[in-house]
């Protein structure tokens, strides 16, 4: 079958590993089915995998791709959740100390067919196209469970997204909208800001200015360059939510004397589950939002999606389509 994959690691150009060819077909264990990529969406999960980052050498050449929506078995339009976890796991998903995405420990997205445990696909709705779901299993799932899970923010609350422009940021600003919140967000980008108002950020601010108001929470995907301003936007008892270090892990200061002082909670997030998802599509049908999709192109030419992520040069998602 047609597919992406990765066939060699290189953290100076990574996209020298990626190839466009011919893989075999999905196994299908006991438990799991296949789906047919409609499409599939890229993540910079994909291009830390070219690096070696979270991909071991010894299970290349990996198909790439965590995200797709597509045909089951029976003919149904579904999405696919892409964390997979151990079968004998209950609860909480993201907690499970043996779990991964696919193209970690199995074969990704970025194919003709993908297989699955049958409790990965939650139903499409009509109301999504095939390319927007594709969106939906890794950023803006993350966004979700950051805002409403790990966040607990609600309706009213005033959050402040770092870094607009990126995946998850783009989702954190529409579904912070959707969900009745007031939305700051923050660019080092002209362009970048106007698109976020678009998109229903209610004020938007050049990265590291001074804010109107102290917010009650801030959505951090952006890491070192953003991490004290972060901080210092808080009311007292506001809450923190992080899930990336785009700009690097490293702290110079962490801020942590503000942080007890005014007794701040900082929240780690990773993923989402299956339920969240389900959730997550359900919002998204009710209220009319669709996800920013920045470009389509045909999974053909995967290699321009990732030079394009390589180059920051986007606004929402990529989407690759079959």
């Amino acid at each position: 079958m047609f597919a992406v994959y990765a066939e060699s690691f290189s953290s100076d150009d990574p996209l020298s590993g990626l190839v466009v060819g011919e893989r075999p077909d999905p196994e299908v264990p006991d438990g799991w089915t296949t789906v047919t990529v409609k499409a599939a969406s890229l993540n910079h999960h994909d291009l830390w995998s070219l690096r070696g980052v979270g991909l071991r050498e010894e299970a290349l050449p990996m198909i790439l791709g965590c995200d797709a929506a597509g045909v089951d078995e029976d003919g149904n339009d579904v999405v696919v959740h892409a964390v997979i976890s151990d079968p004998s796991w209950s609860g909480d998903e993201t907690f499970d100390p043996k779990r991964s995405l696919l193209s970690e420990r199995h074969q990704g997205t970025f194919a003709d067919k993908v297989a699955v445990p049958r409790r990965n696909v939650v139903p499409k709705p009509a109301s999504l196209s095939f390319e927007q779901a594709a969106c939906l299993p890794t950023a803006w799932l993350t966004a979700y469970r950051m805002l409403f899970t790990q966040g607990g923010f609600r309706a009213g609350d005033t959050v402040l997204v770092q870094g607009a422009g990126g995946g998850v940021a783009t989702a954190a600003i529409v579904l912070a909208r959707a969900g009745g919140l007031r939305v700051l967000a923050t660019s080092r980008d002209e362009a970048k800001r106007a698109k976020a108002l678009e998109l229903g950020a209610h004020e938007v601010f050049e990265s590291g200015a001074r804010l109107p108001v102290k917010v009650d929470g801030v959505i951090e995907t952006v890491g070192r360059a953003t991490w004290s301003h972060s901080i210092r936007a808080l009311r007292p008892g506001g809450t923190l939510v992080t899930s990336g270090t785009t700009s690097g892990p490293q702290l110079d200061d962490a801020e942590l004397t503000r942080i007890f002082f005014l007794q701040l909670r900082v929240v780690g997030s990773t993923m989402g589950t299956r339920t969240e998802l389900a959730s997550l599509v359900s919002l998204l049908d009710s209220t009319g939002t669709v996800p920013l999709v920045d470009r389509v192109l045909p999974m053909e030419q995967a290699a321009d999606g990732f030079a394009a992520m390589a180059g920051g040069d986007l606004f929402g998602k990529v989407v690759f389509t079959r």
